[in-house]
């Protein structure tokens, strides 16, 4: 028996969420377009083999300007020198970015096993490649490489054999049938989150969040949850809401049909939005959602 923790390190949007869905078999991690979805550290549990592999998807790393993303970073940062290999995940399209120069530097101190992903490789010819892996290899000690698409699934599977070969040996640290580590609670407060990031404009995701007030089970197996959605501003209150509470309906509907297969039961998803100012300074709102102060 192996077991160990493999942490998935890179810059916004390199791909981290997809790749933890795609290697775990199952939406584990919230996924959109915009940059900066993730924001807590977020367990994968993926049994290869005899091995028990614990990934560990983390925000991306940028300058952060405010308190939550103080605490994102970081909360990234504990990630890679927690793990027992830390996955540097780079968008094959973009190259060596100068966010990618800067979390590469902060490796060299801070990290030991560094194995290299390349990811979005279907979307460029891999012989490209070679002279970026050897720039990359020249600053930072690199055990292994990878080039990997997280969207169809291409070398996921020669990525995992790896890593179940190469995690040191120990107990299992849960079930083997477990997905995740991730409450339920908070699960359904993602998935509202999620919704919102795909149904609003650019500038209103990154000043909600979202947190569940209740979830109780039902005499049917059903289970109630009421999330309640706080924001910075009215005028994003008014975004989320909609016209005639429309919005409001279609982010409920879809993120209750996503938390019904994920937990294989009837959901009865209830959303209220509030606007709180100054939320993601406040130390009980970043516990909330999973992040330390």
């Amino acid at each position: 028996m192996h077991c160990g923790f493999v942490a998935l390190i890179g810059a916004p949007n390199a791909g981290k969420s997809t790749l933890l869905n795609k290697m775990a078999g199952a939406k584990l991690s919230i996924v959109s377009p915009k940059a900066q979805t993730t924001r807590m550290r977020i367990l994968g549990i993926v049994m290869r083999q005899q091995t028990q592999i614990l990934l560990m998807d983390t925000p991306g790393i940028f300058k952060p300007k405010r308190k939550l993303d103080e605490a994102m970073v970081a909360a990234a940062w504990t990630g890679a020198v927690d793990a027992d290999i830390t996955l540097l995940l780079i968008d094959a399209n973009l190259g060596l970015t100068d966010e990618n120069r800067d979390i590469i530097n902060h490796l060299k101190e801070n990290s030991r096993r560094i194995w290299l992903v390349f990811n979005k490789i279907d979307k460029i010819n891999p012989q490209k490649l070679l002279p970026l892996t050897e720039e990359i290899t020249s600053m930072l000690s690199i055990e292994k490489s990878f080039m990997v698409s997280a969207k169809t699934g291409s070398g996921v599977d020669d990525l995992l054999d790896s890593l179940a070969e190469e995690l040191p040996k120990g107990p299992w640290l849960y079930p083997e049938d477990d997905l995740t580590n991730l409450p339920d609670r908070l699960l359904a407060a993602e998935l509202v989150r999620e919704q919102i990031f795909m149904q609003t404009h650019e500038e209103v995701p990154y000043s909600v969040t979202a947190e569940t007030e209740s979830f109780k089970e039902r005499p049917d197996g059903s289970v109630r949850i009421d999330v309640t959605i706080y924001v910075l501003r009215a005028n994003h209150k008014a975004i989320i809401i909609g016209d005639k509470g429309q919005k409001i309906r279609m982010i409920g509907e879809r993120a209750r049909k996503e938390l019904s297969r994920l937990l294989d039961r009837n959901c009865h998803l209830f959303l209220i939005v509030k606007e709180r100012k100054g939320w993601d300074s406040e130390t009980a709102r970043l516990k909330a959602i999973g992040l330390e102060d």
